[in-house]
């Protein structure tokens, strides 16, 4: 049985089961969710440091388990590390955590590969990486029984066959499963060699009203065909493809709008105003107006 231990608890999120409990109850601490018009199926997610994003990602967790429980959270991921043109699914064993472990749906992992060739069986891609990770006792603490089915999604042409692949498969065995995406705007500053704009305070507004609002606006037009050019030429999102991959799901899962639930800077969320570098999150959630079929 395949096995992933965490690699960045300790520094994205507490490494110890009491304080990363203590920390995530202050994210959802006084934490509101959004008013969603249909039944919600799916939604973006930022990944940083639980300090900068965390209440963001446990925004978007309150506002879908106002409404749902699902058995299983398909998370789609940010590839940062290992390269690819495919998506690589964790296919069978457990992701541990601090909170202990979350078994993988293996058997929704075998019927998605037996679905498509866009998407392999390659756990060792999820190793070195924490876009899906970082996310985990979040689903832990909101879902304690669900299932985790993590695969990460290159910014490549294929992002959308693959979300279009798991959706099609989620709704074709009427599986009672969310697919959310992993990724962050736009990384603005000297700090990311990105500063088109200037180095300065209106360098940092441009990154958040236009270029992060580019992106945020094809997701609310569930456009997923224009995410990975998009973010590819203006650099708008470091997880493009699951982004991609996560509108293509939810469409084919019937979601037919979407709600931005909010969206920040890390200097807001850190309250460091005079810091000029700044990371873009945004939360959003796919709702479907006619109801989806459930059978397991």
């Amino acid at each position: 049985m395949m096995v992933r231990e965490p690699v960045v608890a300790g520094s994205f999120y507490p490494a110890d089961e009491h304080d990363c409990r203590g920390s995530l109850d202050r994210c959802f601490d006084g934490v509101s969710a959004a008013v969603v018009d249909g039944r919600i199926v799916g939604g973006v997610l930022p990944h940083a440091g639980w300090m900068c994003s965390g209440r963001i990602v446990a925004r978007v967790f309150a506002t879908i388990a106002a409404q749902r429980s699902p058995r299983t959270v398909v998370l789609l991921g940010a590839v940062h590390r290992v390269k690819g043109w495919e998506g690589a699914i964790f296919a069978n064993g457990r992701w541990d955590t601090p909170l202990g472990s979350i078994d993988i749906d293996q058997r929704l992992a075998d019927r998605i590969l037996s679905h498509t060739n866009a998407i392999v069986d390659d756990p060792y891609a999820h190793e070195p990486e924490h876009s899906i990770e970082v996310e985990v006792p979040f689903v832990q603490r909101t879902w304690p029984e669900a299932k985790l089915l993590p695969i990460m999604v290159p910014p490549s042409e294929r992002a959308a066959e693959i979300g279009d692949a798991v959706g099609r498969t989620l709704a074709s065995y009427g599986y009672d499963a969310v697919v959310l995406a992993s990724s962050d705007l736009t990384h603005y500053g000297e700090r990311y060699r990105f500063t088109p704009e200037g180095r300065d305070e209106r360098g940092l507004d441009w990154a958040k009203s236009v270029n992060d609002r580019r992106v945020i606006d094809l997701m609310l037009a569930m456009d997923a065909k224009q995410i990975v050019p998009e973010t590819t030429a203006r650099r708008n999102a470091c997880g493009g493809g699951a982004i991609a991959a996560t509108i293509a799901a939810c469409s084919a899962m019937g979601a037919d709008r979407a709600v931005l639930v909010e969206h920040a800077t890390s200097r807001e969320t850190m309250g460091m105003m005079r810091e000029m570098n700044a990371v873009g999150y945004a939360g959003l959630v796919f709702a479907a107006s006619a109801a989806l079929k459930v059978n397991e």
